[in-house]
């Protein structure tokens, strides 16, 4: 299953890419966003493993491996998670020196257990719905963040 987010935000791109990595704010944006740690590598670079936990409607325990760290341009990352294993690329456009485009491509590689397997095939459109509302989150955090 694959699919694509956008929003536009209306942050020069530094400003954006810089907000959007700085751990001390995935909870702005993020429902039920816990902690990152890192495991291996380091931190915001090509090879990094980290484990993001969240914990919200459902405890979710997740391994971060960075593919792609060239920031304030994209990053792409791989997501394992005992259920799911997906690819996130994000990338930031330019659009102006006060304006960013947000665009996430997801792709969801594998499902385990016939529960997720089930959600995946009859409503897809809810993972894509999720993906959405934190950018939408992110947008509004951003837009409003003084620091």
């Amino acid at each position: 299953m694959k699919y694509e987010c956008r929003t536009i935000i209306n942050l020069p791109i530094d400003k954006v890419a810089s907000l959007w990595t700085n751990e001390n704010y995935f909870d702005k944006w993020q429902d039920g966003f816990q902690s990152i740690e890192l495991l291996g590598g380091h931190m915001n670079t090509v090879g990094a493993k980290s484990k993001i936990i969240l914990d919200g409607d459902q405890y979710i325990e997740l391994i971060e491996t960075i593919l792609i760290q060239d920031l304030p341009k994209e990053k792409k990352a791989l997501y394992e998670h005992k259920h799911i294993t997906n690819t996130q690329h994000t990338r930031f456009v330019s659009k102006g020196e006060h304006q960013t485009e947000f665009i996430s491509e997801v792709e969801y590689t594998q499902f385990n257990g016939w529960m997720i397997k089930i959600i995946a095939k009859l409503f897809p459109g809810k993972f894509k719905a999720q993906s959405q509302k934190w950018m939408d989150q992110f947008k509004a955090f951003a837009e409003s963040h003084n620091g």
